[in-house]
């Protein structure tokens, strides 16, 4: 049996929220089967449980955006796609988040500082069966037309891939790569995805700040392009590291659907973007069903590939 996974111990962070800018303290802690994943705000007075489903976004602007049920006047939890992009990518199925704060820390900016803190952790198999969502048949959202167009589609795959492809007509982005496939069969999401930054403009501080963006964004943690150049000491780790990051952030935006089992390929897609996605495939009973697999070598390849240490 293919089965589900979770922690063996606690960890802990603490961290900046990108957006909020405040200190932020975050315990991962190990779950029951079928619990999936679970954002516990302990610090209001009465602890507010937010169980991770399409539905439960309630927000999408530069984050993806939790709530119960997806009320946006209740508490939320804000930013969780980097964490669970991490999950995504280390195979993990039910974690419960215990949170101070209403946003997830952005550490370096990356899920990598996720990986390292899930896998120092410790991952424990459980005696329950992986389920998955496969992808049956296609379905696609669009928004904008011409110079503005931007899409994202599933269809059905034996596996997991993900195409993305980027287009900003900034020289700095112009000059790496800006279309990016990662299958999950054939690659390593540690090595070849996870280190990949959130990344920002110069242009947009102001306008981001007036919105109450980005006020803990600071080169320790995003990719900062001015007019013309990065401008990161340290330059980029991949030389396609902006699309990367997209990539990154849409595993995370999709594992909060559950584990998908297809092709998702996007242009110039974002997490308003990808959630609509999520929630017009699980809307179609015929375009998914629910699979689990009693012996996991008929799984398709690289989902029972063990997490290997970091």
């Amino acid at each position: 049996m293919l089965q589900q996974r979770t922690l063996k111990s606690i960890t802990r962070a603490v961290g900046l929220g990108v957006h909020g800018g405040h200190k932020v303290e975050l315990t991962l802690r190990p779950a029951a089967a079928d619990t999936g994943f679970v954002f516990r705000r302990v610090d209001l007075p009465q602890p507010v449980d937010i169980a991770v489903n399409a539905q439960a976004v309630c927000d999408t602007r530069m984050a993806s955006t939790i709530s119960p049920g997806g009320d946006p006047g209740a508490p939320k939890v804000q930013t969780i796609e980097h964490l669970m992009s991490a999950c995504a990518g280390l195979g993990i199925d039910n974690l419960i988040v215990d949170i101070a704060g209403d946003e997830v820390p952005i550490l370096d900016g990356s899920a990598a500082s996720f990986v390292f803190l899930l896998q120092s952790a410790g991952i424990e198999l459980q005696n329950a069966p992986k389920r998955f969502v496969e992808v049956t048949r296609a379905v696609e959202v669009r928004e904008g037309e011409g110079a503005s167009l931007k899409w994202a589609r599933l269809e059905p795959y034996r596996g997991y891939k993900l195409s993305f492809a980027i287009e900003f007509n900034h020289p700095a982005v112009n000059a790496t790569g800006q279309q990016v496939t990662f299958d999950f069969a054939t690659g390593d999401y540690r090595r070849d995805i996870a280190r990949a930054r959130t990344f920002g403009f110069t242009r947009d501080v102001e306008t981001m700040r007036a919105r109450g963006l980005g006020l803990g964004g600071s080169m320790d943690n995003v990719i900062v392009v001015d007019d013309y150049r990065v401008l990161n000491a340290e330059g980029l780790r991949y030389g396609d590291e902006f699309v990367k990051h997209k990539i990154l952030d849409a595993i995370g935006d999709l594992r909060i659907g559950g584990n998908l089992i297809g092709a998702y390929s996007a242009f110039r897609s974002g997490h308003a973007l990808n959630n609509r996605l999520l929630r017009t495939l699980l809307a179609d009973a015929g375009a998914f069903r629910i699979v689990t697999f009693d012996d996991e070598k008929l799984a398709p390849a690289g989902f029972a590939r063990p997490a290997a240490a970091w």
